[in-house]
């Protein structure tokens, strides 16, 4: 197994993803970056790295076509994407390249959201996240078109979430809920040992380190890191208006 720790994913990317074999839209992406197509494997690769390879290849190319889903690409679009992802100076360009080859490849978004799902399983927690930066980067204009919600609308079916769970996607990133029961995903009228409950189920699941273990890269942590604080601080307001 090649030792890829401490490259970014972005570097490991580029090199043509140390040959792993991920195939699909994902793999072809990966392969028109890289100058090759994406067809083998090779002896002791490392499934973690190809779930990181694959998460922010199909994460680079569906943001690049949701930002395209209303006609047109705006600065702003491009920009709320590096706020929520760690890009390294040095691999700026590199991204934007595999930004633009997504844009203009004739694969739909539906196979790469499909192929996540058959790669991480239906709902998996790190979708939360994907969901979450695409529409921080629908919203980068100050607004989300109808063309960009139904884009959203559909890439969640995809990923395997139902109706309520795409509703409550629209509140927390769409609407910027601060309900706190929101945020939880629980019941006002639950009892303190429920809240308790769904807010250490949610910490768990969404703690950067379990993330990690579940595929998430690094470079995507930033996130991670601000959902928890969320989820603490909610849990905490719901604490302090219980006790007044």
């Amino acid at each position: 197994m090649s030792d890829n720790r401490g490259m970014s994913i972005w570097v490991t990317i580029l090199g043509g993803a140390a040959g792993l074999a991920i195939g699909g839209p994902i793999g072809g992406l990966i392969g028109a970056l890289a100058g090759h197509a994406i067809d083998h494997y090779r002896d002791g690769q490392d499934e973690h790295l190809r779930q990181n390879v694959a998460f922010s290849v199909a994460l680079v190319a569906l943001s690049a076509k949701m930002a395209k889903s209303d006609g047109k690409v705006t600065l702003d679009e491009v920009l709320a994407f590096r706020e929520k992802v760690d890009i390294a100076d040095q691999d700026i360009t590199h991204v934007g390249h595999l930004w633009d080859l997504a844009r203009q490849t004739p694969a739909g978004y539906e196979g790469y959201a499909r192929q996540l799902r058959q790669l991480f399983g239906p709902k998996a927690v790190v979708f939360d996240h994907l969901m979450a930066l695409l529409f921080h980067i629908a919203n980068a204009d100050g607004q989300i078109t109808d063309k960009e919600q139904e884009y959203l609308y559909h890439v969640a079916m995809e990923l395997g979430y139902d109706e309520k769970a795409f509703r409550r996607f629209e509140m927390l990133y769409q609407h910027d809920s601060d309900n706190p029961y929101h945020i939880l995903n629980i019941s006002p009228d639950a009892d303190e040992t429920m809240i308790r409950q769904a807010w250490l189920k949610l910490v768990r699941q969404h703690h950067p380190d379990q993330l990690q273990a579940a595929g998430l890269p690094k470079e995507f942590i930033r996130s991670a890191t601000e959902k928890v604080a969320t989820i603490n601080a909610a849990y905490e307001r719901i604490k302090s208006m219980r006790e007044e």
